[in-house]
């Protein structure tokens, strides 16, 4: 291929960092205010961090879900906005919401009743009997206040999704922004017992990102529904709760592939940090570390995902096939060549991270290491990513199934379960092993891009 084929001009850069910079900006904030709550929890003790770390494995299962769940809606949100059809718009934002609902109730119905059961998972026989009591006492009493902050983060992400696929991006990263300083606030005050705050630990910091939440949900929606001239699609979202029959069918077929694959990838991921789980608490604690820390990282990816499905999604829908191939094909670029600079400088950072931590010497070790491997893998984990997000914007849903999850349950965890079973390789190499694996999915990716059937105009 030309490398010029590769390579945007000084325009091209710049709408493209006008998209993805605020995405990064807030998600930066997020995840380092995250990093900062792991930090506060990791104070507390190796059982405490990974209580909490098992508990918000289970949330990372939801949230999967809830993503996917709106992407397909927003597939056509993009290309509605695209066409410049707001009433259709306005149509796949009530489908968002009544997606909400729904797996709202159905993680519920999971998560209340067996949230224990299933924490129980992650602890061994390896671990110690008093070990692995504490260990489930903190996290399910973290899970049971953290569970009420699903319902404002599900209505959050209908309203800025939504605001991010058609092109306005400031709105949730200054709800972003204001909402990850109020956890950070709160989880301060409240896991240490700041001034006239109790000392509640691992309780304290469930009750900040509820705090959070509110906030964050607050703005966003207020933001939404008092400048309908910037996005008049938001004006009338309530008066009736129609959708087209025809239209729901449409996007039903979009989404179902979607929210089972984000269900069975985020399912995935799980198992094998239980497979990881078999080599101890130890384990469990380094791996809550270093993907927190590699999270702070991946926002580089993750934000260029979002321009490819924000501005591809809206080439597609214009009905500019020939400019979308283009357009994909420099955001693939310029998103591994930023990544790799990122991941030289993680990689060089990866032994200051574990610093602030309260935890043994052997946790910090492992987690260290670890984070390097992300650093190594970030190039080929962007390149994975952005393929999935531009088969998802052309509406191969099914493909990107059959991509994404069905690799990681035919591939990846059918690995770390003989590997953690079968074998006593130790935790590194069974890291390394696993992690490796996404280099096929690159392999994969590349030549479903390079065949250019994704490309397709859906509204």
């Amino acid at each position: 291929m030309n490398a010029k084929k590769l390579i945007g001009n000084k325009a091209f850069y710049k709408m493209v960092l006008g998209i993805t910079v605020p995405i990064i900006i807030q998600n930066g904030i997020t995840n380092f205010v995250n990093l900062l709550d792991n930090v506060m929890v990791g104070r507390l003790g190796t059982e405490q961090l990974s209580g909490v770390g098992i508990a918000n494995q289970l949330i990372f299962v939801f949230t999967l879900c809830l993503f996917g769940g709106l992407s397909g809606a927003g597939i056509f949100t993009a290309q509605f906005f695209g066409k410049g059809d707001h009433e259709g718009l306005r149509y796949s934002v009530r489908f968002k919401l009544y997606s909400v609902l729904l797996i709202l109730a159905v993680g519920g119905a999971i998560l209340i009743p067996f949230g224990e059961d299933l924490i129980t998972l992650f602890l061994t026989e390896n671990d110690t009997t008093a070990d692995a009591a504490m260990t489930l006492f903190y996290g399910r009493e973290y899970l049971k206040v953290a569970l009420i902050a699903l319902v404002p983060m599900a209505l959050t992400q209908v309203y800025a999704n939504t605001l991010r696929e058609t092109g306005e991006t400031v709105p949730p990263m200054v709800a972003s922004v204001s909402a990850v300083g109020t956890n950070a606030l709160f989880n301060w005050l409240l896991i240490f017992g700041v001034g006239p705050f109790p000392a509640l630990g691992v309780v304290g910091a469930a009750w900040g990102t509820v705090i959070a939440r509110v906030v964050e949900l607050s703005i966003v929606m207020i933001w939404s529904h008092t400048h309908t001239r910037k996005v008049p699609y938001f004006k009338g979202l309530y008066r009736s709760p129609r959708i087209p029959l025809a239209l729901v069918g449409q996007i039903f077929v979009i989404t179902l592939p979607l929210m089972v694959n984000e269900l069975l990838w985020s399912s995935g991921m799980t198992v094998l940090n239980q497979c990881y789980s078999t080599r101890g608490l130890v384990a469990v604690a380094a791996v809550n570390i270093a993907v927190t820390v590699a999270n702070v990282f991946n926002i580089v990816y993750m934000s260029m995902g979002s321009a490819v499905a924000i501005i591809v999604g809206n080439q597609l829908g214009a009905g500019q096939i020939e400019e979308a191939k283009d357009t994909d094909r420099k955001i693939l670029a310029f998103s591994c060549v930023l990544c790799t600079a990122t991941g030289v400088v993680m990689a060089a950072m990866a032994p200051l991270f574990t610093v602030f931590y309260n935890v043994t010497e052997d946790v910090k070790t492992l987690a260290a290491v670890m984070i390097v491997v992300y650093a190594v893998m970030m190039p080929f984990s962007s390149f994975a990513h952005n393929c999935y997000f531009t088969l998802r914007s052309g509406g191969q849903t099914f493909i990107t199934f059959l991509f994404d999850s069905a690799f990681v349950w035919a591939v990846s965890v059918p690995t770390g379960l003989i590997l953690s079973r079968l074998t006593d390789l130790p935790i590194i190499p069974l890291f390394i092993v696993c992690m490796s694996l996404e280099l096929g999915k690159c392999v994969i990716g590349f030549f479903m891009l390079r065949s250019g059937k994704w490309a397709r105009k859906l509204v």
